[in-house]
């Protein structure tokens, strides 16, 4: 089997709209969260949302091209071309029939259909609908796009798995360097579901939190008093590259991607297992791949949505996996920053693993304020502040409705 190795990141977050931007946040525990301006969410029980902030689209895309795309197509080009820069690839000099395109997203295109949808019914009745309406909201098109771009003709999809979509994305491009398909990779998520029906339709799950007096603190991962998550957007992009072609190149390597697990609850389309029963197996199928024990991990970037359930279920699954040694390392979720970007969160959730690797630090799990009964108290949570450690490996959890969970593990780079 191949090694695979990150050798550029991009991100587009509610709290950064690049990676410095985005390190920075992490590291001062910045809230992502705000009311919401992409439509008036006065009557919504939910007025908030971390919205991606003070976004020039205009200085990445062209204008006419940018009214082709919806906006979760739009961040994905722009994480992507801030990883594919950062990775230093340069299309004229590498066999573009292998460098593939594998991209997920959890839901795609919301807000093209929606408005297409609203246009009809407060029209004169005719079909009139844009005729860019299926290329903008297709999951597909973000990897079509940036093939497109650059002329990568490899392996080319999309991954759609809820909220696991990004880090399935990411797994599977590893697999296809790991059996010698490819030679890169470029893998992430987007997600632009901040609109009437991704805000109605959580809402009616009951899903979001509802605390709009106090919305800066709103993800509360954790906390006695966590509501529901907070509806995030955003993109999160990595260049995959097999090691040796790395090296050939000259290629500066942040981590090594050294496992990968993929497990269902089979349970309920939306509760996780109770017990964290398929939490707990994607843990031990990662770790067994990446040819690690529970004692290699130093911090774990767990799903933690700031659901009552959820978090307990987790939480249960890795003292599962990792017995005493869950106690000596770190756990948080940055979703307590960034919000949930849904599809989007698996990549933008593990280049915060890898920051963590590169920069020595654990990033913090903001807005807690009481604690959890429920929760082991001897469990290095990471609350409020970041703290400073030395991190050899870092575990991702993510997992959608459905069921589907995902791990990734990522490692420091040794020769």
């Amino acid at each position: 089997m191949k090694r695979v190795v990150v050798t550029g990141i991009g991100a587009l977050t509610p709290i950064g709209n690049n990676i410095k931007a985005y390190l920075e946040g992490l590291q001062n525990g910045v809230s992502g969260a705000n009311l919401i301006t992409r439509f008036d969410a006065s009557h919504f029980k939910t007025q908030f949302a971390c919205e991606v902030k003070d976004l020039d689209i205009e200085s990445f895309i062209d204008r006419r091209e940018a009214r082709r795309m919806d906006l979760f197509a739009i961040y994905g080009a722009i994480s992507s071309d801030e990883a594919i820069a950062d990775a230093g690839l340069e299309p004229e000099k590498l066999d573009l029939s292998r460098v593939g395109v594998i991209w997920g997203s959890g839901i795609g295109g919301l807000k093209s259909l929606e408005t297409e949808i609203e246009e009809y019914i407060t029209g004169s009745g005719t079909p009139r609908y844009n005729p860019f309406m299926i290329p903008k909201m297709i999951v597909d098109i973000v990897a079509g796009q940036i093939s497109i771009k650059y002329g990568f003709r490899g392996a080319n999809f999309a991954t759609v798995s809820a909220c696991a979509s990004a880090s399935h994305a990411i797994s599977v491009a590893a697999d296809y360097i790991r059996l010698g398909r490819q030679d890169v990779v470029v893998t992430g998520g987007s997600e632009a579901a901040v609109t009437k029906a991704g805000v109605g339709g959580f809402n009616a799950m009951k899903a979001l939190s509802t605390r709009n007096d106090d919305y800066k603190t709103a993800s509360r991962p954790f906390d006695l008093d966590r509501d529901g998550f907070v509806l995030g957007e955003g993109a999160g992009a990595l260049v995959l590259e097999e090691l040796e072609h790395a090296k050939k190149r000259g290629a500066a390597i942040y981590a090594e991607l050294a496992g990968t697990g993929a497990t269902a609850d089979a349970y309920h389309i939306t509760a996780p297992h109770p017990e964290g029963l398929g939490a707990s197996n994607v843990m031990k199928i990662a770790l067994k791949d990446a040819g690690l024990s529970p004692k290699d991990i130093d911090y774990i970037n767990v799903h933690g949505t700031s659901t009552p359930l959820g978090d307990i279920a987790e939480v249960k699954a890795i003292q599962q996996v990792f017995g005493d040694e869950a106690y000596k390392l770190n756990i948080s979720s940055t979703k307590s920053m960034t919000g949930h970007l849904l599809g989007a969160a698996g990549a933008v959730e593990a280049i915060a693993g890898i920051l963590s690797i590169v920069h020595g630090f654990v990033p913090p799990t903001i807005n807690h304020f009481t604690d959890d009964p429920e929760l082991d108290s001897r469990l290095n949570l990471t609350f409020n502040e970041m703290q400073q450690r030395t991190v050899r490996a870092a575990l991702s959890n993510t997992f959608g409705f459905g069921g589907h969970n995902s791990s990734l593990i990522f490692k420091k780079y040794e020769e």
